[in-house]
């Protein structure tokens, strides 16, 4: 992807990185060929992210990381080598949606054929724009081993937007039992359906995704939710742009 930064009067996006085809490695698209637009910011500073070099200014050169890039260049990118799938993630993706350079890449990619996921943490509601794209959303609400005190990381009215959509997957990254309990209660005070629910193994290596795999997997089917993993870890490790 070219380095050149575009005016910011532009149809533009700030992005960090965008690659692929390679495999959305979480939630119920697991496995399918995807090709990912990783934008830049993010409004939470969970203590395991993994991608910290979006938005954590204390342990990254975030000009070095961040490209401001005009709309059209990111879109080419990702459609390289036809994936049917296009995820947007971050940071946190939503942060940008009332730029003019969001509506022109879910419109761009809508019509060259391409699905979108949006992978969100849930603190941000949709606009009418963004529920217009069709695209569907993975909502990653965060629980209290992130570090993000709670009137940051869960807010009702977004969470209530989100599941009213019909599109949205509600993913909770868990490493033991007590993990699910909490996203359980989360979810029933929400009126979440259980069947909408993603445990996904916390772990940047496989032996701690199998192994927090293990932990989590009884008591989630227990509570009625889905259980994920994390493929790409499993296949590549820490491996950026996979």
């Amino acid at each position: 992807m070219t380095t050149i930064q575009a005016p910011a009067t532009a149809d533009t996006l700030v992005v960090s990185e965008v690659f692929g085809p390679t495999v959305q490695g979480e939630g119920p698209t697991t496995g399918r060929r995807a090709s990912f637009v990783r934008l830049g910011g993010c409004n939470l500073s969970c203590s395991w992210c993994d991608t910290a070099y979006t938005w954590d200014s204390s342990r990254y050169d975030l000009r070095a990381e961040l490209r401001r890039l005009p709309v059209d260049a990111i879109a080419a990118r990702a459609l390289a080598g036809s994936p049917g799938l296009v995820v947007i993630s971050g940071g946190e993706p939503l942060m940008h949606q009332n730029q003019p350079g969001w509506t022109v890449l879910l419109d761009t990619l809508t019509s060259a054929g391409a699905d979108i996921e949006v992978e969100t943490n849930g603190t941000i509601a949709p606009t009418t724009e963004t529920l217009a794209s069709g695209a569907r959303f993975n909502c990653s609400p965060k629980l209290t081993h992130s570090g993000d005190p709670l009137d940051k990381r869960i807010r009702p009215d977004a969470l209530t937007a989100l599941a009213e959509s019909g599109r949205a997957i509600f993913k909770f990254v868990c490493s033991g039992p007590d993990d699910v309990d909490e996203a359980a209660e989360l979810i029933h005070r929400y009126g979440i359906p259980p069947a909408t629910v993603w445990i996904s193994p916390e772990g940047t290596d496989a032996e701690q995704v199998l192994h927090h795999g293990k932990a989590v997997a009884e008591p989630a089917i227990r509570h009625g939710f889905n259980v994920g993993t994390r493929l790409h870890t499993l296949l590549w490790g820490k491996e950026r742009r996979r």
